[in-house]
C-alpha cells in the first residue's frame, strides 16, 4: 500500500487534537514531526500518525489495568 501524506486538518481529525496542541507535542518530541513537501506546505506521514494513535490507545488501556 502506498504511503499517504496528511494535512493538518486530517491529523486533527484522526487524533482529536487541535493544531496548537499538535504543534506543542511536536516541539516537545511526543508527536511525529511533519515533513516539508514544498516551500509553503508541510504534511505528516500517515503511518507515523497511525502508529502514534495506536500507541496512545495502548498506553491508555495499559494505565486502566494498573489502577
Amino acid at each position: 500500500m502506498a504511503e499517504k501524506l496528511l494535512k493538518i486538518s486530517k491529523v486533527c481529525e484522526l487524533t482529536s487534537l487541535s493544531a496548537t496542541e499538535i504543534g506543542r507535542r511536536e516541539k516537545s518530541g511526543t508527536f511525529p514531526k511533519r515533513i516539508q513537501i514544498s516551500e509553503k506546505r508541510s504534511a505528516w506521514v500517515g503511518s507515523e500518525i497511525e502508529a502514534w494513535v495506536q500507541a496512545t490507545i495502548k498506553n491508555a488501556r495499559g494505565n486502566e489495568q494498573c489502577q
